[in-house]
């Protein structure tokens, strides 16, 4: 039985994620853990705790990091709304989390499900890179990573070649890509070109008529303008379902290249920029691979499988 750990800076997209894991995965799900990132860590953890009770979920979750390793927080409210929710007028009030921290949580599972443990991280990667630092040996006891972030093509949606969950946090995104963890690295690229909603498609998610559906929409009102007038997308772009759906279900990515990748750590417009190389890059091991390609139709099955409330087999 496969187990599965989420990492979560809980914006509108990531909420999305987890009900896609709550329809698929809930009993395999051994904690929920949240960052600062999109929203500071008490919003996330609220968000977070709101999509749990909305999924009819019983999960545990416990409050990470509230900065990143060595910078000041930079959220991305003005993409996914003050409250991370796209300023909708959700109760996002009251969360329940445990009194473990992020870090202590993952290092714990990590040892309890050796071998068997995979996390997804949706957001910047500061807890993942704190548990590493407490307890290196977990690098050893994981079995994979899924990392929705940085960009295989150099394309970026923070910078012109950065994607905003590596940009947060690069200090924290070096240590994890460069460590001898197995990864799988969905980007924004995948995303840009694979899971873009326009707004026919967004009807027809209205059209299923359940909750999960409407607030899985009506909570991207803050990043479909972000798409429309930055990005200039056609829609809103879904990058962390589309990463947890290839993480549960390997059909959904349809090509991977081997990388060894670092993450540039200096400042201007290369910060948080995913380095990859085909060959070992001294002590950086070519331990990732990374998304190339992805089954667009296979996606939005899931997606909407997910909002109706149907078991995905």
């Amino acid at each position: 039985m496969r187990k599965f750990w989420i990492d979560t800076d809980t914006g509108s997209d990531d909420a999305v994620a987890l009900m896609i894991a709550f329809a698929h995965i809930a009993a395999d799900i051994e904690g929920i853990s949240t960052v600062a990132g999109n929203v500071p860590v008490d919003q996330a953890s609220k968000n977070a705790h709101y999509i749990a009770r909305l999924c009819g979920a019983a999960v545990d979750i416990h409050q990470g990091a509230a900065t990143p390793l060595l910078r000041p927080l930079e959220t991305a409210q003005h993409v996914h709304g003050q409250d991370g929710m796209g300023d909708i007028g959700l109760e996002l009030v009251g969360c329940e989390v445990s009194g473990q921290r992020a870090a202590d949580a993952i290092v714990a599972a990590a040892h309890a499900h050796s071998g068997q443990l995979e996390i997804i991280t949706l957001g910047p990667l500061t807890n993942i890179a704190l548990a590493m630092r407490l307890d290196p040996s977990i690098v050893e006891h994981i079995r994979r990573i899924t990392i929705m972030g940085g960009t295989s093509d150099y394309y970026g949606n923070i910078t012109p070649v950065s994607e905003y969950n590596m940009w947060a946090d690069p200090e924290a995104a070096n240590i994890v890509f460069t460590s001898n963890t197995p990864k799988f690295m969905v980007g924004w690229d995948i995303s840009r070109k694979f899971s873009i909603i326009n707004d026919a498609e967004a009807e027809e998610l209205l059209a299923l008529g359940t909750d999960k559906a409407q607030v899985a929409v009506a909570c991207q009102a803050v990043l479909r303008e972000f798409c429309r007038n930055t990005t200039g997308l056609d829609g809103f772009d879904l990058p962390d379902p589309i990463a947890l759906a290839a993480a549960i279900d390997p059909r959904v990515v349809t090509a991977t290249t081997s990388y060894a990748v670092s993450v540039c750590c200096n400042d201007g417009p290369t910060r948080g920029m995913t380095i990859l190389s085909d060959r070992h890059m001294g002590a950086v091991p070519k331990s990732t691979e990374v998304a190339t390609h992805a089954d667009r139709a296979l996606f939005l099955q899931i997606l909407h499988k997910a909002m109706l409330n149907k078991a995905l087999a």
